[in-house]
């Protein structure tokens, strides 16, 4: 796509920058620099109160759905139409301050440039913050923006139960966001989202700009293995029925698949709880969780396939039981080449070093590619941490990206599908 004569704006990065520190002292893990606002938590909800609060303090039309998405808008009709940034404000447990927040506050601050340069634009621009997309709550990620596009219904949503024994709506009434507005939501014209790679590959090879051509398709998988409560000290090993076993196996199994698979195959086990949990008690039962993911959907099949006949050849033998469940399943995406495109000619236009690359992690983004045009933007995380309150953007890098960002948006309201 040939590069528009587009307007142009500086954004504020001292702004940004304060805003940024600004919203994580809500939920501040004392001693860091990171934050915690599990989904629908008071902390979420306060985070929430403060950028609508800023959404607002810019005369934007402001409007919150019935799963808690929240959208701001240049135009007084709403976002259809606009060329929109977003992300999401909620954190894991031990989440750092960038994850999310980098993308809403950015794509406000653009906004907020733009108004104040008087700049006439052929289209709206808006920007949104998703529910839940961390996950770490409620199942599946990404919920409010699978909602926002039709791929979940909202009853659905609503009836989640938590990992507390919570319920989405029932959180959604306490802390005052469960909204009126349509869910399924508007179409935009574009959307746009800034993101920290999460990963370590462009601080390795000291690159600004990641021009992000698709995310990794994601299955998400919970196994519960049962078997037989015993005796640590009388029961023979040749009797035992060790869910504990099995699970062990399973994580060398889900490694071993990744490594034979090979590519951008990735397999981990990231949670597992045995019950009883006693020093000198076979357990009864382990429940644990297999995370894979590939940028292919056919070798991600391939690697549940294989995950699935491993996980039945251990459990026979050791005579466990096993109840599988999906949590989540996403398949690969892939963004719009025009976008990708604009991303990656305006950068190099502005002299920022840039590499295609897939994204390991799930987006917000991947969910707006079905409805619209859709890009997105990293910029660097240093060593690759996050989900850590040690997580860090070093801040020049935070600026470049919110400006490509507002570069990307504004050529894009020049552009005719």
């Amino acid at each position: 796509m040939a590069l528009p004569n587009s307007p142009s704006v500086s954004i504020n990065g001292e702004r940004l920058l304060e805003r940024i520190a600004e919203l994580a002292q809500i939920g501040e893990i004392e001693g860091t620099k990171g934050c915690s606002r599990l989904a629908f938590t008071d902390g979420d909800r306060d985070g929430r109160d403060l950028v609508v609060t800023w959404m607002r303090d810019l005369g934007l039309t402001v409007t919150i759905d019935a799963v808690g998405n929240v959208v701001a808008s240049t135009n007084s009709d709403g976002a259809s139409g606009a060329v929109m940034a977003g992300s999401h404000i909620d954190t894991v447990g031990t989440g750092g301050r960038y994850d999310g927040n980098l993308g809403v506050l950015a794509g406000l601050e653009v906004i907020e440039a733009t108004l104040a340069a008087g700049i006439e634009l052929a289209r709206p621009l808006a920007v949104a913050f998703f529910s839940n997309e961390e996950g770490s709550r409620y199942p599946p990620d990404m919920m409010g923006s699978l909602a926002y596009v039709g791929g979940m219904s909202v009853e659905a949503v609503l009836e989640v139960e938590g990992s507390d024994g919570t319920v989405v709506g029932e959180e959604l009434d306490r802390i005052g966001y469960r909204g009126s507005a349509p869910c399924p939501g508007v179409t935009p014209h574009a959307f746009v989202e800034l993101h920290i790679e999460q990963g370590p590959v462009l601080d390795k090879e000291d690159i600004q700009i990641g021009v992000v051509e698709g995310v990794q398709g994601i299955s998400w998988t919970e196994l519960t293995l049962v078997g037989q409560s015993n005796h640590a000290g009388t029961t023979p090993m040749s009797l035992r029925r060790d869910p504990m076993r099995v699970a062990a196996e399973v994580v060398v199994a889900a490694r071993s698949i990744a490594s034979e698979i090979g590519g951008s195959q990735v397999a981990t086990v990231g949670s597992l709880h045995l019950h009883p949990n006693l020093v000198n008690v076979v357990p009864a039962s382990a429940t644990m969780t297999v995370d894979l993911r590939n940028t292919d959907e056919a070798l991600l099949q391939l690697a549940e396939e294989q995950l699935r006949i491993r996980v039945a050849a251990i459990a026979e033998d050791e005579d466990v039981t096993v109840e599988s469940r999906s949590l989540a399943r996403f398949e690969p995406v892939e963004f719009d080449e025009r976008v990708v495109e604009q991303i990656e000619l305006l950068a190099e236009k502005t002299g920022l070093s840039t590499k295609r690359m897939p994204s390991g992690a799930g987006h917000d983004a991947q969910m707006m590619a079905r409805i619209c045009p859709t890009g997105m933007i990293f910029v660097p995380s240093l060593d690759g941490i996050s989900h850590n309150p040690a997580e860090h953007t070093d801040e020049k890098d935070l600026i470049a990206g919110a400006q490509l960002l507002s570069d990307t948006m504004l050529a894009l309201t020049e552009v005719d599908w």
